[in-house]
């Protein structure tokens, strides 16, 4: 035990002045005459022995009095499990991801029991410590260390942020900001989410350093949050029909019933669904998107999932206005099944050339290239079309009756390409369902087709990956990668070799062609940690840079490659919402950015786990408090040690108190 204020224990001299004063009776006596007195002297020998032990018991107590109040202005305390030294580096780690407005108290978030655990530990260290506030962010005034008042400020300005950060990032900050071979004292406050915290191992922590683990205990809740959501036909066409699928996770231990989710665009809402949702499951809902507007829709699927709010809400971008640019190269003036196909002008953009007067440069823009029924294709075109496809174009091949072998393997870069002409047409195979080129094509996968037929003119041996085969196990339609995409007809699209373009069967595969070719590189939402989005744009404004308007305005690093512009996105800045990409005065496109799915999973990790996995070493402490309460009285106990002078005061007024009573009923 010690004391805060041992001069106070010279007045432990005053202990004396109660014995003095029972010891020696400075009362004067006074002589009484009797005629006998051998009663009254049977009386004093009787009582005497009880007024000494009366006197004795009062001593007790004064002395006793006299002592704890002697104590009590001496401040005794038992010393402190960790002793503060002054000059030290603290680093104060706080945990300011949207986990921590999860609650761990009945109206306590998690985020405002973390800053006043904050404000405990900088009040219990000396005037001349520095400290480093480290958040989420990684802000600017994470860079050096700060002094206790600048710091109380920072951490009054302490907000929620849709970052995440593992263990060895922050680790990594702190080590970048002073070196790793200070000696420092760090505390990690957080709810140590299982799926952020990434991986654990023991040489994240320097034997120089000592890292304290503060857990917060959040509420075992029920968190609904949307996993995925996508368009059933991801070719969205303003005003015709789509379906949009939304994928439900329960990440709590109890179900939900009835959970009635919203869906709105432009601020209007669209429609509704009432989901129930298993423990630890997840249930997909969908919507009917019949839209009658034209350009970026926004669309915001909602619910109410209280307390844990903040994934309440999903983006998603839908653009009706884009057409998918379509060129036909062909031989013949007459118009082609193609030009039937693509001739929809709502949602094609259709341009025709004959093979002796093509504008090579309008390649570069179209999302499709056809080339139609060719006899010969010469050196110019091939090399204009071989650029289109290596720089990631879409090329489809169909062939005319008397094709140029050569001219068409140098195109199509198939040495082993023959031309041979069938005398009998085969009928096509029923379409393999579990081809990704035919997904979401058909609502009724039937055997019972009426399917085809054709003659092939041209030949390039066995496809077992091919999109459509005959009967005779054959390729009829294949694909190929090189670079971009090449689709390749074994027929010409002609009667005398094919029904094929008078089938239910051309029209969706034809579609499914031209969607697969678009280069735009449009999806309806992003993550926000994801780094990279790529744009299409017909022109740009000068050198002007695209702008990223939403919640606030972002210049990204760009660069352009023909029609395309690479944005690399800054992560660390951008809050999750609507964000129109702006060149000078136009928008040219709308983005959805939404947060990380890993940051609605609230299973925690324990603080005792972390330890072990850290090698469990006598340089990592753990803090077991489960309130702000019980934290500052850990705290002390652990820096201040255990005041006593309470305990010393009551037990003063306790044994005034007995004196008081002795005084007033021992007799």
């Amino acid at each position: 035990m010690s004391f805060v204020y041992p001069t106070f224990l010279w007045a432990l001299a005053a202990l004396s002045v109660p014995i003095i004063v029972h010891l020696f009776n400075f009362r004067k006596t006074q002589k009484i005459f009797f005629s006998s007195t051998r009663f009254l002297k049977q009386v004093q020998e009787a009582t005497s022995a009880k007024r000494r032990l009366k006197h004795y018991l009062i001593l007790a107590s004064r002395l006793l009095f006299l002592l704890f109040l002697v104590l009590a202005f001496a401040q005794p305390f038992l010393p402190a499990e960790e002793q503060v030294s002054a000059q030290q580096q603290v680093v104060i780690v706080l945990d300011n991801s949207l986990s921590m407005s999860a609650p761990v108290g009945e109206k306590t978030r998690a985020l405002d029991a973390g800053i006043a655990m904050a404000n405990q530990l900088v009040e219990i260290f000396p005037q001349d410590t520095r400290f480093q506030l480290i958040t989420n962010d990684f802000a600017p005034f994470s860079n050096s260390f700060k002094t206790k008042p600048e710091l109380i400020d920072l951490l009054a300005q302490v907000r929620l942020s849709p970052l995440s950060r593992t263990l060895r990032e922050v680790k990594e900050k702190i080590d970048n900001t002073s070196g790793s071979a200070i000696q420092k004292e760090i505390f990690w406050i957080s709810d140590f989410q299982k799926s952020t915290l990434g991986a654990v191992q023991s040489d994240l922590v320097d034997s120089l350093q000592r890292l304290h683990l503060i857990p917060l205990t959040t509420q075992t809740l029920a968190n609904i949050f949307v996993d995925t959501a996508y368009l059933e036909n991801p070719f969205v066409v303003g005003g015709e029909k789509n379906t949009l699928r939304v994928k439900l996770r329960n990440d709590g231990n109890r179900s939900i019933e009835q959970l009635l989710t919203k869906l709105s665009i432009n601020g209007v809402q669209s429609g509704t669904s009432s989901v129930s949702i298993p423990a630890r499951g997840s249930v997909t809902t969908s919507f009917d998107i019949v839209s009658s507007t034209r350009g970026n829709s926004q669309a915001v699927i909602s619910f109410n999932d209280f307390p844990v709010s903040f994934d309440n809400e999903f983006y998603l971008a839908l653009n009706f206005s884009e057409k998918v640019k379509v060129i036909e190269v062909k031989q013949s003036t007459a118009p082609s099944p193609v030009e039937k196909v693509f001739g929809n002008q709502d949602v094609f953009t259709f341009r025709s050339y004959n093979s002796g007067n093509i504008n090579y440069s309008a390649f570069q823009e179209s999302d499709l290239v056809v080339v139609n029924g060719l006899d010969r294709i010469d050196a110019a075109l091939i090399q204009a079309l071989r650029g289109y496809v290596t720089a990631g174009g879409t090329l489809v091949v169909i062939p005319s009756s008397m094709p140029d072998v050569s001219a068409y393997r140098n195109l199509l870069a198939l040495p082993n390409l023959l031309v041979m002409i069938e005398a009998e047409a085969v009928e096509l195979e029923t379409p393999d369902y579990a081809n990704p080129f035919f997904e979401n094509i058909f609502e009724e996968r039937s055997n019972r087709l009426i399917l085809p037929k054709a003659r092939r003119v041209l030949d390039w041996g066995m496809d077992r990956t091919a999109v459509l085969k005959l009967k005779n196990d054959k390729p009829f339609l294949s694909q190929f990668a090189q670079g971009g995409k090449v689709f390749l007809f074994a027929s010409p699209l002609q009667a005398e070799f094919t029904d094929f373009n008078a089938n239910f069967l051309f029209l969706p595969v034809m579609y499914r062609v031209a969607t697969s070719g678009k280069k735009a590189d449009w999806r309806p939402y992003y993550k926000l940690t994801e780094t990279v989005i790529t744009m299409r744009v017909d022109s740009l404004p000068g050198e002007e840079p695209i702008r990223l308007a939403g919640q606030q305005e972002i210049i990204p690093t760009q660069r352009k490659l023909t029609d395309r512009v690479i944005l690399e996105l800054p992560r660390f800045s951008m809050q999750a919402g609507f964000y129109s990409a702006i060149a000078g005065k136009d928008t040219t496109g709308l983005f959805a950015f939404n947060l990380d799915s890993r940051e609605s999973l609230l299973e925690q990790v324990s603080a005792t786990e972390i330890k072990q996995l850290l090698g469990g070493g006598d340089n990592i402490t753990l803090f077991e408090a489960t309130s702000t309460e019980t934290f500052t009285n850990e705290i002390k106990t652990r820096y201040l040690g255990t005041p006593l002078w309470k305990y010393a005061l009551m037990l003063a007024l306790f044994f005034l108190l007995v004196e008081v009573m002795l005084i007033r009923f021992l007799k």
